[in-house]
């Protein structure tokens, strides 16, 4: 089987939608159309119901989606192994949001070295939804990410939790508002718990989806925000920043995400335990 067809079958599963399955993959909707009869010419059966609204899988669809998901993981490693350095047994392909970097996985690929010196590591970095379907279609081994979606075959654990606490380059307490507020969008949970600690708060002159960014504004220009307490913990001590008295805490949880196989080998085990180890040294609790 020609494996752009697993992989065009496994993209509009997770779009629902042929036209968006197309945009994903950089190719036409009849070239995307095309692909999916060769496949149910080949399995002989149909995999999707179509309609106005969008896609449904069938029973059959269903039951092939467990065996595309393998499939495309089988294929991007023996690809990855076969492509292998001398002296190198195999690849893990790891993958994070670019927050978590400098958290857990810049302390833990030294660590891997140490542990699996016979073991390549490639480091991707990447938002949640590309790095789901990275792990869905095989590319990536495992992820350390925020807010990930729970899907058939991926196993999600809790690594830690980050505090998010509101600071100031100036004194003040919650009561006070700052009109130079910087709404940082941590994500949707925190964007709910947000909209329920601060019902009555006007909207922000400046939002940012990226933490790095809104520390560095109102360093340079004056503010207020949420940051993560292991992240603006050195200005506290410097007086560059002030904890904003009374104002809520929150709390992001990070997760370690991988595809559930029971034939893992050793190696795979003791790069989650070197994650798990990392984590725990770098817990807030």
């Amino acid at each position: 089987m020609n494996i752009d067809l697993a992989r065009t079958f496994l993209e509009i599963v997770e779009t629902g939608n042929f036209n968006k399955a197309a945009e994903r993959l950089h190719v036409t909707q009849s070239t995307v159309s095309m692909r999916i009869k060769a496949l149910e010419d080949e399995l002989g059966r149909p995999l999707f119901l179509r309609s106005k609204s969008g896609t449904e899988l069938t029973a059959a669809g269903t039951q092939f989606r467990r065996y595309a998901t393998s499939l495309v993981r089988v294929w991007e490693q023996a690809r990855q192994e076969l492509a292998l350095p001398k002296g190198f047994r195999t690849v893990l392909t790891v993958g994070g949001q670019f927050s978590l970097w400098d958290r857990l996985l810049v302390q833990w690929i030294p660590w891997m070295r140490t542990a699996m010196p016979d073991v390549a590591l490639r480091a991707e970095v990447g938002l949640s939804e590309g790095l789901m379907r990275g792990l869905s279609e095989g590319l990536i081994d495992l992820c350390v990410m925020y807010s990930p979606q729970s899907r058939p075959g991926l196993h999600i654990e809790k690594l830690l939790e980050e505090r998010l606490v509101m600071v100031s380059t100036k004194r003040r307490t919650v009561d006070d508002w700052d009109d130079d507020y910087v709404l940082v969008d941590w994500g949707p949970e925190f964007r709910a718990a947000h909209g329920q600690a601060f019902t009555d708060m006007k909207t922000p002159a400046v939002s940012v989806g990226l933490g790095a960014l809104g520390l560095q504004h109102i360093l340079a220009y004056g503010g207020t925000g949420y940051f993560a307490m292991r992240v603006v913990r050195g200005y506290l001590a410097s007086g560059r920043l002030f904890e904003v008295a009374g104002a809520p805490e929150f709390r992001r949880p990070a997760s370690l995400v991988y595809a559930q196989d029971d034939a893992r080998e050793e190696w795979f085990h003791t790069a989650l335990d070197g994650l798990r180890y990392v984590a725990s040294l770098e817990s807030e609790d």
